[in-house]
């Protein structure tokens, strides 16, 4: 089954639990006068909702590519996610008003045996469909359905505080559902805003999976002609939809013909075994037959690297005849662009004034420390 059937089913699975549990509490929560059970429902038919907006995110997403979208609706899942915290957030404050109401006006519920085992069904009917839910998203890399899994997991844990603070009710006479409806508020709150957070980044873009960074470094230094692999930065347009650009280190002596042959390969390889696009791959050249060159390389490798900010040197080439040096530095976040490069050019201009330096900064995107 394919990756977007399977969420739609897991969904649609997720709405009709929902509802029903949604409709039994109410029925529960008007009768026996309950703000908490009835915020719980309120919850419920929250996390229906959210189950068909991600039914309609990945539906739009799923559009194959066209001319006004070259590269597909994979980010709709993010805008779908975004709408989806949003509802939760604005159930959470609702719910947050409605409780305060209460405590400041307080009414005594009446529960009966009945409600209270509908209720204790009802938790039991989460846990299991938080699990289903979360392993079906693990399943398919769906992060909408892991979330709906875990939140569905902790509606569990809400739903039985409030079974709790019945049965407390129940024994003693001492009425905590309001406050209960207050902590369920806060909760609901917390876990919209987390939503809202981890969307957002998701849009903005994150540093890449190092794991999936490794990976790809390792499949292309694999080949004997393949030096080293840097400056990886992936692009993302939705979930499992990853295009990337890298630079090879390569020898000088190779010829296009050769260069091509191997970055072609080079395309097919990573695609196969991790589903990333190569959209490009750019060349560094280094230094073949040369002792001087390799001495040189050395020297000013261990200058560059001497500075913690400094956090990896590569690309380096140098034309000993022509006085002509080149190299790429990535520089953390710790220290400005061109306050290292005016560090760098200065240090290796004085070891090497007969020099032209030409210093390329790179950005920290996927490095391997």
């Amino acid at each position: 089954m394919s990756r977007d059937k399977v969420i739609i089913r897991t969904s649609v699975i997720g709405i009709l639990a929902n509802v029903m549990l949604a409709a039994f509490k109410a029925v529960i929560g008007l009768a026996s006068n309950s703000i908490a059970v009835i915020l719980d429902a309120v919850n419920n038919l929250s996390d229906a909702l959210s189950s068909v907006i991600t039914i309609a995110g990945t539906k739009l997403a799923g559009k194959l590519p066209d001319k006004k979208h070259p590269l597909g609706y994979g980010r709709i899942e993010y805008l779908s996610a975004m709408i989806v915290s949003g509802i939760v957030l604005y159930a959470g404050i609702t719910s947050a008003v409605e409780s305060v109401k209460k405590i400041i006006h307080p009414e005594k519920p009446d529960y009966s045996v009945i409600s209270l085992v509908i209720i204790a069904v009802a938790v039991a009917v989460k846990i299991i469909l938080g699990r289903y839910v979360k392993a079906q998203g693990e399943k398919v890399n769906s992060g909408s359905l892991e979330a709906s899994g875990s939140d569905a997991m902790f509606d569990a844990i809400l739903s039985a505080s409030v079974l709790a603070s019945a049965v407390i009710f129940k024994i003693s006479g001492i009425s905590l559902e309001a406050y209960v409806g207050v902590v369920i508020s806060v909760i609901i709150i917390k876990s919209g805003i987390e939503m809202m957070i981890e969307t957002l980044n998701d849009i903005l873009g994150t540093r890449a999976d190092k794991e999936t960074t490794d990976q790809i470094r390792k499949l292309l230094t694999q080949e004997p002609e393949v030096r080293g692999a840097y400056d990886l930065i992936l692009h993302n347009y939705g979930p499992d939809k990853n295009l990337a650009s890298v630079h090879v280190e390569l020898p000088d002596h190779m010829t296009v013909r050769e260069v091509d042959r191997l970055t072609r390969k080079l395309e097919a390889k990573v695609y196969k075994e991790t589903g990333v696009i190569l959209t490009g791959v750019g060349l560094y050249s280094y230094n073949t037959g040369n002792d001087k060159a390799a001495k040189i390389q050395e020297d000013v490798r261990r200058r560059v690297l001497s500075h913690d900010w400094a956090v990896q040197f590569h690309g380096f080439y140098v034309d000993a005849e022509a006085k002509e040096m080149v190299f790429d530095v990535v520089m953390s976040f710790d220290i400005q662009p061109r306050e290292g490069l005016g560090i760098l050019y200065e240090e290796i201009s004085r070891a090497y004034p007969d020099y032209k330096i030409t210093i390329t900064p790179d950005v920290d995107v996927s490095t391997t420390d």
